[in-house]
Parts: C-alpha cells; structure tokens; sequence
C-alpha cells in the first residue's frame, strides 16, 4: 500500500512516500522557496539500497504548481518509484490545529474541510496552505484517499485542569481559548518508541523536542496529559526565532508607553526573539560558533535556553508524579550534545545522571545516554513524523 506524506510550511513542502507497512521510504523531497525566487526541490530516491539525490531549480510559483513537480518526480524517469497517481492509495496531510473537533487522524471529506477552515485563526500561517495542499491533492491524486493528521490530536487528553486558562469561560465557549498543544505527531511517534524500549506501557515520560519550534510534553501511560506550548505555538520553552513564555505585561507596557501594535508584536514575538534576539542567530549551530568566538550574549542564550527546559522538568515531574524517562528529539535534541549536558546537569539529586562518553557519541539511533546508576533513564530518540502520519493513515485504511 503506498501512502505519500505532504507535511507543508507556508513556503515550503516536504514529502516522503512509503509502501506500507515498511519503515523506508520509497522517496523523500522537499520544495523550498515556494512563491520566492531561489524557488528548488531535493528528491532522494531509495531503491535496491540504493539511495539517489537530485535538484531542481525554477520558479514554482505555489504548492499547487510544486505538487505537480512532485508527481512527475515520482512517476517520471530512471527513478520513477509510482507508474502512475493511482499507484498511491492515500495521501496523509500533516494539519497543524485541530481544535477539540479532531482527536485522531480522520478521513477528509467536506464536513472535515469546513472544520479546518473554521480554525484558521487558531493557525493562520499553517492551516490555510494545509487546506491548499489538501484541494490540490485531492486534483492531483484523484483516485486516492485523502487524510489528515493533526498535530493537536495527541494532546487530547490532557485534563480540563491543564489546558484551561484563568479567564471567564465565556473565553473558553465562545472563543475556544485553552491550551491546545503542537509537535503532538512526534512527541506520540518518539514516546512510543521509548515505551517499546523500556517494555514498560506503564510509563511516566517527559518528551524534549528541540527545533526551530520547541515544546516539551509530560506523557503517562502513552497519553499527552501536559504540554509547554498552548493556545498557539509561541508559549512554553525559549525556541529558535520565538520568546516562549513571557509576562504579559510586558506585550501591554509596549503597547501603552511605545505605542505598538499588534503586527509589530506578533513579529517581536514569533520572529524576532528566542535565539535570534538573545544571542544573534536562530540556528544553534550558529550560535554555538558566536561562543567559540567569545560572545557573551550566545552564551547567556544558550544559558537561557537550558534553563527553560530545566524549569519545565521539575514541573512535570511533579505533574507526573516521578519519572521513567527523559527524552530528547528533533534537530537540536538529536544533534546537540553540548545542550543535552547542559539541561541535566545538577539534576543529581532527582537521580538523573548523564554519561558524558555516551553522550558525547551519540551515533544517530535510539540509544541510551544515562549512567548505570541513573534511576532516571535519558534516552535520544529520532523523531520520524512522516512515518508516524503513515503508520496512522495506515491504520486507518486496515481498519
């Protein structure tokens, strides 16, 4: 059963196709710069072992125009991994909000598309181009199932006592404001994993995933019941380009004494702040070479940074009531040894021990990086988001 995976950003569109139930993929690509000049798409094919990597450039002027790029990639040439769209069964959708509405991956229909339109301004850089890619594919891949995946959906179960907020609940009935949660595709993918290394169902784990975007999730018994990130993507942990969470007294002392306004506050906030605004870049590697090169403000956001996730864990911990498992995923998680260090040092007394050599030789893979002694284990786990869309669409059409 083949299934694509279309995980789209607003300018951007990523895509893997799997043969179901097989872990590999088929193919993976990504389409950068979309309605940008510099416009190209990567396209790795792996097949007979045999892994081959090409580019494209050109203008492509919207995900319309780069989905069809896509489909002759994949049915086009020596690498041609589908003879035609009917080869595809079904096309799972990464959809980044789906309110309370959606607490699983569904099937699209028209009724589901109406739902996603109706939270738009919960995520307005993300649902509407999810929405385009779904209207495209659905032209493009006609004879194939369309369905989507929500990133809220893990976050669920989380109790009323967690994701409401201290306002009227007017707010909450009228408007929807509580705490929603985002990651939930690789926060449920990374736990599971962990939960089938430890053979534990049973389990208390606390689930770090450093990005560009961060968010940390306290998960029992394989069920979200807390998350950092909220309403929308920006609250909780210190992240690439956005603040984390901030008194907001100070967004109403800037508007009040400076006179901003609610576009120039969305942009402090989401793009102009966390790494970027502390220490200068976005990008942890980057920042990592400011250090080197003596920069105080990297060092004191780097600094900033762990310690955020530090706070965090001593509160989920308590919301947990203990702890099996601590784990670290995407792209600073997975990468960044230096963090890893830094967010569990001096946590000895809550019998969380790393071991320095295991850690430093991190090889790629789900390992271990505790000491034997560690009542508490650290595990990096790699996140596989796209497989995990997979494995629900999957599961969906077995049933």
């Amino acid at each position: 059963m083949n299934i694509l995976v279309i995980n789209s950003g607003s300018s951007s569109l990523k895509y893997q196709l799997f043969k179901m139930p097989a872990k590999a993929p088929l193919c993976s690509g990504l389409v950068e710069r979309i309605g940008i000049e510099g416009s190209f798409i990567k396209h790795t094919t792996f097949i007979n072992g045999q892994k081959e990597s090409r580019e494209k450039d050109g203008f492509i002027a919207n995900h319309s125009e780069g989905l069809k790029q896509v489909l002759n990639l994949l049915s086009e040439g020596d690498q041609a991994v589908i003879s035609s769209p009917g080869d595809i069964s079904a096309v799972g959708h990464r959809v980044v909000h789906g309110g309370e509405h959606f607490s699983g991956a569904t099937i699209i229909t028209e009724d589901v598309k109406k739902e996603i339109k109706k939270l738009f301004s919960l995520a307005p850089l993300h649902n509407a181009v999810n929405y385009k890619c779904i209207e495209v594919a659905e032209q493009t891949f006609t004879d194939s199932i369309q369905i989507a995946v929500f990133d809220t959906a893990f976050h669920q179960t989380i109790p009323e006592k967690a994701y409401r907020y201290a306002i009227p609940e007017w707010y909450y009935k009228e408007h929807g404001i509580r705490v929603y949660g985002f990651h939930g595709t690789s926060h449920k993918y990374v736990s599971e994993q962990a939960i089938q290394w430890l053979n534990k169902p049973s389990s208390k784990i606390i689930s770090i995933h450093l990005g560009n975007g961060c968010s940390m999730t306290a998960i029992k018994d394989g069920k979200s019941v807390d998350t950092s990130m909220g309403f929308g993507p920006l609250s909780g942990l210190m992240m690439g380009t956005r603040s984390g969470d901030i008194d907001p007294s100070v967004i109403l002392h800037l508007m009040e004494h400076s006179g901003y306004t609610l576009e120039q506050l969305s942009s402090l906030l989401n793009k102009q702040s966390g790494l970027l605004g502390m220490g200068g870049s976005s990008d942890m590697r980057d920042i990592q070479k400011l250090i080197d090169n003596d920069s105080a403000a990297a060092a004191l956001a780097v600094k900033v940074y762990a310690y955020r996730i530090k706070k965090f864990i001593g509160s989920y911990m308590a919301v947990l009531n203990g702890l099996d498992v601590i784990l670290f995923t995407a792209g600073v998680g997975e990468n960044d040894h230096k963090m890893r260090a830094a967010v569990c040092a001096d946590l000895e007394f809550l019998n969380i021990k790393l071991d320095v050599q295991k850690n430093l030789t991190y090889k790629g893979e789900l390992t271990e990086i505790n000491t034997e002694d560690s009542a508490v284990k650290i595990l990096v786990v790699p996140t596989n988001e796209e497989y995990e869309i997979a494995s629900q669409c999957f599961n969906i059409l077995k049933s």
